[in-house]
């Protein structure tokens, strides 16, 4: 699976290491994943999602999961998170 943020989609970045001589040689920067169980209050059941660690803060900011994904654009979800979001909507309605 790949080094991605399934939420906001974020993932690596790339740049070099750069020695005291000068010498760069490339290196990737990683995302801070975590495995974490959230619980949807609108499908009544826990989700098991592969997010970053500032993913998580902005989650708990907004007010939970089903907050972060309706106040979300979808333009900014990745196609997995666009799908729970979906059935978190046809819940509410």
């Amino acid at each position: 699976m790949a080094m991605r943020c399934e939420l906001t989609g974020k993932s690596f970045q790339t740049g070099n290491n750069v020695s005291h001589a000068k010498n760069r040689t490339k290196r990737r920067f990683l995302p801070n994943l975590q495995n974490i169980t959230f619980i949807s209050e609108k499908l009544g059941q826990k989700i098991q999602l592969k997010v970053a660690a500032s993913t998580i803060r902005t989650v708990e900011k907004k007010g939970g999961l089903d907050d972060f994904l309706v106040s979300t654009p979808n333009s900014k979800l990745p196609e997995k998170a666009k799908k729970l979001k979906k059935t978190i909507l046809s819940k509410i309605n």
